[in-house]
């Protein structure tokens, strides 16, 4: 059921979703069948109706229609003009004529509300599922689960390393996968997690051998030494080196990995380029329910995260 409802632009460019929109007979089966479709909002006027390419035609979507919330004025228009430019999914609700050309009128809003209600009924705690990044603020990332419907990654649950901001991993724009934490029906939210798909410290630190040199960036500075993250879920502590600063991007020579204290002893080499945008993610889960999700190693001393997903929602 919930394959159904992706990120928009997923469905944009499929040869489904190209034959259903090229023709009037094609719409207005997809039309009468409530058939999910995709096209690109080209232009938001003055009225904050969008209109949109699909295949050879131009539709409407009337501003109260354009989004989930804008009729009852729980979501501001910003949800709207954001929308240029970009794919939009919607349903076809009329195929209207406007001086004997044909323009369909369609409903985002309602293709969000089906998107919706499938996603609160169906999804569990510890369920992975593909979203994408929206927007991105101080306190977390924004992320489209569906159709538009938004969830929210926070910041602390990004990733193990800490970061500055969830621009340090995230670009709007961005697929990635994310494991649902809690699902709130009668709020009609969901809420989603990201650390447990990139891996536990033993899972990241196999990718390491002690006599390496490998870049890394600073995320955070001690007395005592600089915190350099190797990848989003593994860091380790190096020497202090005089002229580092918090974000720089250095070489470092892997000393020492302890499995035992949970710890990588590093050796600052030099600093290297910054990177224009976040380094790729590597996951390693991207499907299934987890229902438990520990961090540490078997047999280490220290705590590390952990993650129980309950079975049941709030309802």
């Amino acid at each position: 059921m919930t394959n159904r409802y992706l990120p928009e632009g997923c469905l944009l460019h499929t040869p489904e979703n190209e034959a259903r929109c090229a023709s009037p007979a094609a719409l207005r089966r997809a039309m009468e069948q409530g058939e999910l479709l995709e096209g690109t909002a080209i232009l938001c006027g003055a009225e904050h109706d969008l209109l949109v390419e699909l295949g050879p035609f131009r539709g409407r979507i009337p501003r109260e229609e354009a989004a989930l919330g804008i009729a009852e004025g729980t979501t501001r228009d910003i949800a709207i003009l954001s929308r240029v430019g970009r794919p939009v999914c919607f349903t076809v609700e009329a195929l209207e004529t406007e001086n004997g050309v044909l323009r369909p009128r369609l409903s985002r809003r309602r293709a969000q509300q089906a998107a919706q209600s499938a996603l609160l009924s169906t999804l569990t705690p510890g369920q992975v599922l593909p979203v994408q990044v929206t927007h991105l603020e101080p306190f977390g990332a924004f992320v489209d689960i569906g159709c538009g419907v938004p969830s929210m990654i926070g910041i602390e649950n990004i990733s193990v390393s800490r970061i500055p901001h969830p621009a340090a991993r995230f670009q709007v724009g961005q697929r990635i996968f994310a494991a649902v934490l809690d699902v709130d029906r009668k709020a009609g939210r969901v809420y989603l997690t990201h650390k447990e798909l990139l891996g536990t410290w033993a899972e990241n630190a196999r990718r390491f051998q002690s006599g390496m040199t490998v870049p890394g960036i600073v995320r955070g500075l001690k007395e005592y030494g600089a915190f350099v993250e190797l990848t989003p879920n593994l860091s380790g502590l190096a020497e202090t080196k005089p002229g580092l600063a918090e974000g720089d991007r250095i070489s470092v020579y892997l000393k020492a990995i302890l499995p035992d204290r949970m710890k990588i002893k590093l050796l600052a080499i030099d600093k290297l380029p910054p990177l224009e945008s976040p380094p790729p993610l590597e996951y390693f889960i991207t499907g299934g329910r987890l229902e438990h999700w520990k961090y540490a190693p078997p047999g280490c001393t220290k705590l590390g995260a952990e993650t129980v997903f309950a079975g049941d929602t709030t309802f």
